[in-house]
């Protein structure tokens, strides 16, 4: 699958310039501006995502991105009416300059770290983060940058790194307001992998865990989230919006439901938030976890039921069962099977309450990559409960 992409040019101060022809990229993921970048007949940083048609939402169809040139090119140009009134929830990295801003700022961290930067590459932009390659003869580095509702994970990864060194990306500088510089992993995201390998992933995680638990009050005053017990249902129900709740009200009982499960004895440490495969990167001698932009202080189960997810039973089963076995011997007394239980739906109503956080922290046009995740999630969670 492929996408037909247009740029709508404008140059560093915001002047719009007109559009270049379409052309096809060979990856369909919206998000995803390396080849966007690479296939445009002009340099040129993507800012942001004007509109999309497809299928399906985020992947292939006609994309147009808003795209800053540091000069006007010398290739013919379309005018092209497009909206470029400021909006208070775009991200910095979205607005002109914003890219130049941040690498530079990138640049100087790393000539300070004795390793200038050659090659810039643009990997990535949409609400979530923008993502940058740095290359030169010392090595690789990757410029980060996330919106506001991420800002801990910078936190996050510092923390990791004096209890975890490895296990976690390191942190090699970050700016307190969303800008971080991380040092290259290698290997590759491991979307594709196997259940043998989701259960070596659950055993790092349940280390990280364990070896977290000391840190719990030290995260929480950083600002990540704290979603302990009651807490979690509070943000649950001030997040999601009361008109997208489905008939059969998956909020019933919640409180009633995590006052069981904190009788299940298991203790509240960080969790990652988003551990499916794809945010594990490895090279077949070690497994990272990376994006912990998502990470909040809650119970450690919400980790599994993520990594298990869309799994047939009979795959997830055996993780299931693993994990399990690991919290008894970490902490003896614990009823880890029924904590699981007693979760699945409210691992299905956090997620809910993740994307509509996501909505009411984005502009207008970047909230069709996550339109149809809320009510997905709350149905997820009103036929757990069923």
């Amino acid at each position: 699958m492929t996408r037909t992409v247009t740029l709508v040019l404008v140059d560093a101060t915001g002047r719009p310039l007109g559009a270049l022809p379409e052309y096809e990229v060979e990856s369909p993921w919206w998000q995803e501006v390396d080849p966007v970048v690479r296939g445009a007949p002009v340099e040129v940083s993507v800012l942001r995502l004007l509109d999309g048609h497809g299928d399906r939402p985020g992947v292939g169809g006609r994309v147009r991105y808003l795209a800053e040139v540091a000069e006007p090119p010398a290739v013919p140009l379309r005018p092209t009416p497009v909206d470029l009134a400021p909006h208070p929830l775009r991200a910095p990295y979205a607005e002109p300059g914003g890219p130049a801003a941040s690498v530079a700022w990138a640049r100087a961290v790393l000539d300070r770290l004795g390793r200038p930067a050659g090659e810039v590459t643009q990997r990535r932009t949409w609400n979530l983060s923008a993502i940058w390659r740095l290359d030169s003869p010392h090595g690789t580095a990757w410029l980060k940058q996330v919106p506001g509702f991420f800002r801990h994970e910078a936190a996050v990864l510092r923390r990791l790194g004096t209890v975890t060194p490895g296990r976690v990306p390191v942190l090699l500088a970050a700016d307190g307001d969303g800008r971080m510089l991380l040092d290259h992993v290698p290997g590759e995201d491991r979307y594709d992998a196997d259940t043998t390998e989701r259960a070596a992933i659950a055993t790092d995680q349940h280390d990280l865990q364990v070896r977290a638990l000391g840190l719990v009050d030290d995260l929480v005053a950083d600002g990540v989230p704290d979603m302990r017990g009651p807490a979690l249902a509070r943000w649950i129900r001030a997040t999601i919006p009361p008109s997208a709740l489905p008939a059969t009200d998956p909020l019933d009982a919640l409180e009633d439901r995590l006052a069981q499960v904190a009788r299940c004895a298991l203790p509240d440490t960080l969790v990652h938030g988003d551990l499916h495969p794809g945010n594990v990167r490895g090279d077949g001698a070690r497994r990272v976890i990376i994006d912990w932009g998502d990470a909040f202080v809650g119970h450690p189960a919400f980790d599994i039921l993520r990594l298990t997810e869309g799994l047939p039973a009979s795959s997830a089963a055996p993780l299931l069962a693993g994990w399990c076995a690991r919290w008894r011997d970490s902490v003896p007394g614990c009823d880890p099977e029924r904590a699981v239980e007693l979760l699945r739906p409210v691992a299905a109503l956090r997620m809910a309450a993740v994307y509509a956080m996501f909505l009411a922290g984005i502009e207008p046009s970047e909230r069709i990559y996550h339109a149809d995740d809320v009510p997905q999630y709350l149905a997820r969670a009103a036929s757990e409960i069923g």
